[in-house]
């Protein structure tokens, strides 16, 4: 449902999203990141993220369900790009660190501890992986779209379903966009806990 929206919508979006500042939600994130550390950009989009990650000198591979965004997260970041979805992830390596800006949100509420579980086994035992969902706990439909939001009461109860997973931090920042700044979202970093961190 979701990929559908992005394919028939792709040029509106990649223009609505593609230049808005995330310089605050790197720092965050890039803490946690070594100098060439490996990052996978999960749901990328337009190749926003993936661009900027490789710019600052990480080693870059990105993924979406959306051919359209493929295309164009190929061409702007040049970093290699595949065409797949959360459920049929195949990368065959690790990374030190995951990104999945505003694209976990898509993934059905009770498939997320499986998809979030996917995602930590290919994270390296010091790695971080970044989420973030549209702020609230519902689940609902919007313009073609299925959202899954996800408030702290949410995160938690997924996460505990998870018990390799520490949830290293999590925060709320306005939506970037100019027309949307009375939105929320829920970002957090998460981490493998200490015990799992030996393979």
């Amino acid at each position: 449902m979701s990929v559908e929206f992005y394919e028939k919508n792709a040029d509106t979006f990649i223009a609505q999203t593609v230049d808005v500042d995330m310089t605050g939600l790197y720092q965050r994130f890039c803490k946690h990141l070594h100098s060439g550390a490996s990052v996978l950009d999960a749901g990328c989009g337009s190749g926003r993220d993936a661009l900027a990650f490789s710019s600052m000198g990480y080693d870059v591979v990105a993924f979406d369900a959306s051919a359209k965004m493929v295309a164009t997260a190929s061409k702007r970041s040049c970093c290699p790009v595949y065409k797949m979805t959360f459920e049929n992830m195949e990368l065959g390596r690790e990374f030190d660190g995951i990104w999945a800006c505003a694209s976990l949100l898509h993934v059905p509420r009770p498939q997320l501890p499986e998809i979030l579980k996917r995602l930590m086994d290919i994270l390296k035992p010091t790695g971080a992986l970044y989420a973030s969902f549209k702020y609230g706990d519902q689940e609902r439909e919007k313009d073609g779209r299925y959202f899954n939001d996800m408030d702290d009461a949410q995160l938690e109860r997924i996460i505990s379903f998870l018990p390799m997973v520490h949830l290293e931090e999590i925060w709320t920042t306005a939506d970037q966009r100019p027309n949307r700044r009375s939105e929320m979202w829920l970002n957090m970093i998460l981490t493998l806990r200490s015990e799992n961190k030996i393979r």
